[in-house]
């Protein structure tokens, strides 16, 4: 719905996740069509494969909920490093979650992403009002310089 809501502002978005949810990511374009200024269309984007139809770098990535899964890591980071160019802005929002082996993971993907990537953390009080709650939390994350 976010990167949705980006071509709202006439910005070309393309919106991305595995075959299987294609069909929903078609659904929630058609749906707010009637919004969109910009251009916006859904593929298959499986993290780690070649993300050569993605280029050139995009301007931003926007990303939510992709870091709870140990074995995704390594193809995040990848999929990351592949598609991001000198002047792209990720900009990653998660639930800080401090079940199980949440913490963990998290710790080790921003201790693998610091490798490449300058992180940035967004203060709180810079997140939208109505939407803001303690365990959200945004990263401004850039390829670091080369």
């Amino acid at each position: 719905a976010v990167t949705v809501g980006c071509a709202r502002c006439r910005a070309d978005v393309t919106v991305t996740d595995l075959e299987e949810l294609q069909e929903l990511l078609a659904a929630n374009i058609e749906s707010n069509r009637h919004l969109v200024t910009g251009a916006v269309r859904a593929q298959v984007l499986k993290w780690g494969e070649d993300v050569t139809e993605f280029q050139p770098p995009p301007d931003y990535i926007l990303m939510a909920d992709c870091i709870y899964y140990e074995e995704s890591l390594e193809p995040l980071l990848k999929t990351l490093k592949d598609l991001t160019g000198p002047d792209t802005c990720v900009l990653c929002c998660y639930e800080q979650r401090t079940v199980g082996k949440n913490p963990e993971i998290e710790r080790k993907y921003f201790e693998l992403l610091q490798v490449d990537f300058e992180l940035e953390e967004i203060p709180l009080e810079k997140h939208d009002e109505e939407y803001r709650s303690e365990d959200i939390r945004i990263v401004a994350i850039r390829r670091k310089p080369a």
